[in-house]
């Protein structure tokens, strides 16, 4: 579809997959020097799940747009696009969306990765709905999937005890009434350093284990933290005001699960009351891309969202990076 027509974006479906094995907090505690409270107290994770070896980043991202799919009641050969927001793609090329067409035969559907750190589905979701708005696509299938277990260095017990794996996806559409609106994108890259996926020729930091196989995940926690808190609840109210939506008419709050201190923080600034936000950190940890689709899944298949909710998804992560939408919700509860 081409044309240059304005048109409504809005989410029709979502759908989400984590892997069948659970890895607890107990299991850590014989893995490396923490304990259950210490992990709890710090960042609300209980447990994570961890995908089979050799699992690809394409399984999980297919069997979660597959749901989503389901959810929009659309087949595959209807999708016009699909991206796949992802820091663990299976192979630099070809690109991890291109393996999720050919594996849901969406034959009709052009296909690319976005790398935009645990800001990924939300970078993503706001490209999808450009390509709605400008009326070169009518349905694009937006993912973000991870399997962060390959890049965890499962001696460093600062890192190990916060990742999982798992994927989260949504159907953008083309609808009469925008539901996608309040796009916030940013980025500060001269913070590139504290946080990412580092490896190969480029081994900047004395944490990192040289004699590892591949890639490994890399955090200054503090600073991060400190980012974090600060950029969540600003992201969140630009897109709300963006968006023309009052805070008071904010409905939920789905931010990136990567800590129950920072979630808590944002809330707080937001004033918003516990059940305004959705937290799944406790169950999944940090997935990082697939984050927030993953929650957005979860709080529509159970009934945290009514039609004509205000809801508000908000990323932040590597690059440094952030990312909010406002999204006035049509659809995807099925």
């Amino acid at each position: 579809m081409t044309g240059a027509a304005s048109v409504g974006a809005a989410v029709t479906g979502t759908g989400f997959y984590v892997p069948e094995r659970i890895l607890t907090n107990a299991e850590l505690e014989q893995m490396v020097d923490t304990s259950d409270e210490w992990i709890r107290t710090r960042t609300g994770i209980c447990e994570r799940r961890i995908a089979p070896k050799g699992t690809r980043t394409a399984t999980l991202a297919t069997a979660a747009g597959r749901r989503a799919l389901a959810s929009a009641e659309l087949a595959a050969d209807e999708i016009d696009l699909i991206i796949v927001a992802t820091c663990t793609p299976d192979t630099p090329t070809p690109s991890t969306a291109c393996v999720v067409q050919q594996e849901l035969g969406a034959t009709r559907a052009a296909a690319f990765d976005l790398a935009a750190g645990c800001s990924g589905f939300v970078y993503a979701l706001a490209t999808a709905a450009q390509f709605i708005h400008a009326g070169v696509y009518r349905h694009v299938l937006v993912i973000g999937a991870e399997v962060l277990s390959r890049v965890v260095n499962w001696h460093d017990r600062n890192t190990c005890v916060l990742f999982g794996d798992g994927a989260g996806a949504a159907v953008v559409s083309a609808a009469a009434a925008d539901g996608v609106r309040g796009i916030e994108l940013g980025a500060d890259g001269s913070g590139a350093g504290v946080l990412g996926i580092f490896g190969g020729s480029y081994m900047p930091h004395a944490g990192l284990d040289a004699q590892a196989d591949g890639p490994q995940i890399y955090m200054e926690g503090q600073e991060v933290f400190k980012f974090a808190t600060r950029i969540c609840a600003t992201a969140a109210e630009r897109s709300l005001a963006a968006a023309g939506v009052p805070p008071e008419r904010l409905g939920l709050l789905i931010p990136h699960q990567a800590n129950w201190r920072i979630i808590h923080a944002a809330a707080k600034r937001l004033h918003l009351r516990d059940e305004q936000v959705f937290v799944d950190v406790d169950r999944y940890g940090n997935t990082s891309g697939a984050s927030v689709g993953i929650a957005l899944a979860e709080a529509a298949a159970a009934g945290r969202i009514a039609a004509g909710d205000a809801v508000v998804l908000v990323g932040f992560g590597a690059g440094l990076t952030w990312a909010a939408v406002t999204l006035i919700w049509q659809g995807g509860t099925k």
